[in-house]
């Protein structure tokens, strides 16, 4: 007897946030199918992902319509979105039925954009961040304003279960994975199954995934790292060196892993791909926003007029606020993110900060 035939069941729907230059990459990785065969090897034993349906979504109407018609944004050169990613204009139709939500919004800007989503975010769907830094008003980190906002706005789980929330991150030139150069990642959360999603979700090949359940450790080495890239790209618009510029990145890893473990995150987690790997990366590549902003601080440039003259956000200047007022709480000593903070914010020349900093008593070398 034939049996009738079933429909096929629907490829779950992600739907990200934002349309910068991690929102567009994040969008293209999964939308991106891949060979079905790889020289006769099935796609399970390959590990191919499953296919999605993957929305975009971006809080400037104009900005998303251009998006839409042209496949391309001004904010990365040489990239062109997946015509299978469906670009949504609205609010309520970019989140419907979604599966998971991948949050690429920058940090000072995570509230109010996931305040005003909150009514539309389906009960069941996980959330992925992958933007770095802390909040200013609250020291607390993506996931944690997400979280918060949902559990305020009354969109936590059914039956009061907690929201599957975990973050993306590690060495994350846009423009590198655009090309679909080799890269790796961490996904982490403290959900290990949610963390395996991630990884199932966003791995390919050429983007390998390794999962962390240290969430905070990851987070906080994504957000910390971005300051001390600001005091390489200081070094380099001073023309110090590497040799200054690598003593620079190991002492502040040092520092990273100090306040790190002052928090309770895991060493471990400082001296891997989301810890040491993406912060070399960011303060040695000629594409990183902060390693550029510092550039331009070390020739002379204002910061105001720098800030203004550049169409995207640089999240490391924020981020020293709220990494110093986090070193105060927790009586952790940072004198390189004091020092940037002290250029940043309060007229210290570039020079003589790196004065102040040879000038300090010297010491055992102790890491953590």
């Amino acid at each position: 007897m034939n049996q009738p035939n079933t429909p096929a069941a629907k490829p779950p729907v992600i739907t990200v946030l934002g349309v910068g230059q991690m929102g567009l990459v994040c969008a293209g990785i999964l939308a991106s199918p891949e060979p079905s065969r790889l020289n006769g090897i099935s796609d399970a034993e390959a590990g191919l992902r499953r296919p999605v349906r993957v929305r975009l979504w971006g809080h400037s109407i104009e900005e998303s319509g251009r998006i839409a018609q042209s496949r391309k944004s001004a904010r990365l050169d040489g990239f062109e979105l997946p015509e299978e990613v469906d670009v949504v204009l609205k609010d309520a139709p970019a989140l419907e039925d979604a599966s998971l939500i991948v949050s690429a919004i920058p940090v000072q800007y995570i509230r109010d954009t996931w305040t005003r989503l909150a009514p539309h975010v389906p009960r069941g769907a996980g959330v992925v961040s992958v933007a770095k830094g802390i909040e200013n008003s609250t020291l607390l980190r993506p996931t944690q304003i997400i979280a918060e906002v949902l559990r305020q706005t009354g969109r936590d789980d059914p039956d009061g279960r907690p929201r599957r929330v975990g973050c993306l991150s590690g060495p994350t030139i846009a423009a590198e994975l655009a090309r679909c150069l080799p890269a790796a990642m961490i996904a982490a959360s403290d959900d290990a199954a949610f963390a395996r999603e991630i990884q199932q979700l966003f791995g390919n090949s050429w983007m390998r995934i390794y999962t962390n359940a240290d969430l905070l450790g990851v987070e906080l080495a994504g957000a910390v790292k971005n300051i001390i890239a600001i005091a390489a790209g200081i070094v380099d618009g001073l023309q110090a060196g590497n040799n200054a510029k690598s003593a620079l990145l190991a002492r502040g890893l040092s520092e990273i892993a100090r306040l790190g473990e002052a928090m309770g995150a895991n060493h471990d987690t400082f001296f891997g791909i989301a810890g040491v790997g993406d912060l070399a990366t960011t303060c040695f590549s000629p594409e990183g926003r902060n390693r550029s902003c510092g550039e331009a601080l070390g020739r002379g440039r204002r910061l105001d007029e720098y800030l203004a003259s550049i169409p995207y956000v640089v999240e490391g200047v924020a981020t020293c606020k709220s990494v110093i007022a986090l070193s105060q709480r927790y009586r952790v000593d940072m004198p390189i993110t004091g020092a940037v903070h002290a250029i940043l914010f309060e007229g210290l020349d570039p020079i003589e900060a790196i004065s102040q900093l040879m000038a300090r008593e010297q010491k055992t070398e102790r890491v953590g």
